[in-house]
């Protein structure tokens, strides 16, 4: 496997990395502990998890897989700050009062002595840049982080990041994870460029859009019992849209001529999408990490990129995965691929 630099940093990581979202809401905590355990056996080394998600039990869930590993010191962990934990004023966003505490917090869950990398989970356009950065700078000198990124933040903002850092002298963001996939491709416009140019890697969500890339939608009216849409719903459900269905639908018939499944072709795109270091991949049973590890060494065929932005052109999208970013003023209207 070839393992690839995160950032500006020293750390190597693996080309897919695995997502957390599901453990402990809807995959259970015996399940989600041999899930992480295989992708270790695999060699994924990169772990992204969230104090948000599933009211702490995916980090703690994570944090007993990995004591029971044994190879901590192998592994990279990545976890996040900013959506609300709780129903006070203080319980949510980006001060230095939240990210101090939820730090602590993130730490005693997982039982660790330190984060590997605390990501901002979204921009706080309430709170100056300065009281924000300043706290993270302050866990990486007190040694509980040791490296810090962004999520879901418009380009702007993450150079906003690295100039203040880079004025004061303290630690600068190496990661930033959007949602990319092939049905949203507008952080390529702006956003991978500037990472690009400033050493910031990619680890982008929803590579397989929610799961319309790996063809388990047949219509937005009837979704899977199970899927996203309907066990999560709202922002998740209007992803879902019959343009990116019938995207889909394509890149299937595209995959089944070179010989491929329609979810690794996918997948394998965002992997070797310029700038990327690790699409995340948030597997709910053990059987869809299985099925999708081959990734790991799968070049994306080169002679297909162009049939890839004829259906979906670079820098555009055909549904909206910032949907959920409210800095996001775009409002689709799109036609169904013929």
């Amino acid at each position: 496997m070839n393992y690839r630099s995160l950032g500006r940093s020293g750390l190597m990581v693996s080309p897919l990395a695995l997502g957390t979202f599901n453990f402990g809401g809807p995959t259970d905590e015996e399940t989600s502990v041999r899930i992480i355990a295989r992708a270790i056996d695999a060699g994924i080394n990169l772990f992204d998890v969230a104090n948000s998600y599933n009211e702490g039990r995916s980090e703690a869930y994570l944090g007993r897989a990995l004591r029971e590993s044994g190879r901590r010191d192998d592994l990279i962990v990545n976890t996040k700050v900013h959506f609300p934990v709780g129903p006070g004023p203080n319980d949510r966003g980006n001060s230095r009062h939240h990210i101090i505490r939820e730090c602590e917090r993130s730490l005693k869950r997982m039982g660790l002595d330190h984060i590997d990398m605390l990501q901002l989970h979204r921009p706080d356009f309430d709170i100056p840049a300065e009281e924000t950065l300043s706290a993270l700078n302050d866990l990486v000198r007190q040694g509980k982080v040791r490296y810090i990124g962004t999520s879901t933040h418009p380009a702007w903002k993450v150079y906003e990041a690295i100039a203040i850092a880079e004025r004061r002298g303290w630690a600068r963001p190496i990661a930033e994870q959007p949602p990319y996939n092939l049905l949203d491709r507008r952080v390529e416009n702006e956003l991978v460029p500037l990472c690009l140019a400033e050493g910031v890697s990619l680890l982008p969500y929803a590579p397989l859009a929610q799961g319309v890339l790996a063809g388990r939608y047949g219509s937005k009216a009837a979704p899977p019992a199970d899927s996203r849409a309907i066990t999560r719903g709202g922002t998740y459900a209007d992803r879902v849209n019959e343009a990116g269905i019938a995207v889909g639908r394509k890149v299937a018939e595209l995959a089944e001529r070179a010989g491929l499944a329609g979810s690794h072709l996918a997948l394998a795109w965002v992997k070797d999408r310029p700038g990327v270091a690790a699409p995340l991949f948030g597997p709910r049973t053990l059987e869809q990490l299985e099925d999708m590890l081959p990734v790991l060494e799968l070049d994306f065929p080169t002679h297909l990129e162009a049939e890839f932005d004829a259906l979906v052109p670079p820098g555009s999208a055909v549904t909206n995965f910032h949907n959920g970013c409210r800095w996001m003023k775009q409002v689709l209207d799109v036609e169904v691929p013929r």
